[in-house]
């Protein structure tokens, strides 16, 4: 369970696998900014994926794209965290930190932050990355709804977090959530990489019982009540027995690369044993056609009513038919961009044999 400051935003967690959790998404939004306007599409080369890179994502439950992100880009999010743990730079939010704190102390005030692109530019401009929708609009998209931001500092010595599904943490009706992590430095098995179960993205989702939002797998003969999900002791993780049912690997990476993932996979991360900290930016999308029920942990209006969340959460590609959010700071996205209207409606022609079996030839369409 949690325990919610509602005050400042910060939650406290008591689980070991959520080692001094902060979330800045509760935190008073702050006036709508123009701030990151000029990161536009156009400020980078598109990105082109390849038919295996799609046949990965899908057969495997994962795909890295090397290099992803500009080394500039990746430089400056790190000097803004080398900036947060002096005290240099702040949000609402964030735990307070104080220059005369010994450096120990300061260091041990951040693990990770929830959802800080509703406080600071800098993360929502990651969340909105240019490079990463290129990549989200062909794996997931063409329609893409940015969900949760989320800023790993892992210093040495912090734990990592077991066996887990985030679609569990991240409902979407139907589940279509996809997560990208981006390195800000290296990613080893010594300092806490991923690893994944290859393949294991095609389980149901194992949710818990007071879950309801569980789409089909809750009927399903064999999936339990989890209530043991992050859980680092495989003794006690009961995602665990699913686990080895499918071979594990480690996914290291370098500063710059991004790795996209499935939300159902099964995956872990270990304890950061090295001296020096592994730190990344993970985003999670899905489409924006998805009922999204979830807003950070809090509750929103119309929840009760069995009103969605969507309206909290930034259209980022393509279009909906649902509500959205705009970004506060102004990153460019489809949310304020002027989208052309899909043809609907679309008579298709498909060519048939004279049996009225499906023919040789092309499709036409009749509008």
């Amino acid at each position: 369970m949690k325990n919610s400051d509602s005050t400042t935003g910060v939650h406290n967690q008591t689980d070991s696998w959520s080692f001094n959790l902060t979330s800045a998404g509760s935190a008073t939004r702050p006036r709508t900014t123009d701030e990151n306007a000029c990161f536009t599409r156009e400020r980078y080369e598109p990105v082109q994926l390849s038919v295996s890179e799609y046949h990965d994502l899908r057969e495997k439950g994962f795909v890295k794209v090397a290099g992803l992100i500009p080394q500039s880009d990746i430089q400056d999010l790190s000097s803004h965290m080398d900036r947060v743990l002096e005290g240099e730079e702040t949000a609402t939010g964030f735990p307070k930190i104080d220059s005369s704190m010994p450096e120990s102390e300061r260091i041990a005030r951040f693990s990770r932050i929830h959802n800080a692109h509703r406080v600071h530019a800098k993360h929502e401009r990651f969340l909105l990355h240019p490079r990463i929708l290129d990549v989200l609009e062909k794996l997931n998209g063409p329609d893409v709804l940015a969900l949760q931001s989320m800023t790993f500092f892992k210093q040495p010595g912090q734990p990592g977090q077991g066996y887990h599904q985030d679609s569990y943490y991240i409902p979407t009706l139907p589940n279509t959530l996809i997560a990208a992590r981006v390195a800000i430095s290296e990613a080893t098995e010594e300092n806490g990489c991923l690893w994944f179960r290859v393949g294991s993205q095609v389980e149901p989702l194992y949710p818990q019982s007071d879950n309801e939002f569980t789409h089909e797998s809750r009927a399903l003969k064999g999936v339990f009540d989890n209530y043991t999900a992050s859980e680092d002791d495989t003794n006690i993780n009961q995602l665990a027995a699913i686990a080895d049912r499918y071979p594990e690997v480690a996914c290291p990476a370098k500063p710059g690369d991004v790795i996209f993932f499935h939300g159902n996979i099964l995956h872990r991360s270990h304890a950061n044993i090295s001296d020096t900290p592994r730190r990344a930016f993970a985003g999670h999308y899905c489409d924006a056609r998805s009922f999204v029920p979830w807003n950070t942990g809090d509750a929103w209006e119309g929840m009760e009513q069995g009103k969605g969340a969507n309206r909290y959460h930034v259209l980022a590609r393509g279009d909906t038919n649902l509500e959205f959010a705009f970004p506060i700071f102004g990153t460019p996205s489809a949310a304020i961009e002027t989208r052309k209207p899909r043809l609907v409606g679309c008579l298709i022609d498909m060519p048939l044999a004279g049996n009225g079996e499906m023919g040789m030839g092309s499709i036409k369409v009749m509008r």
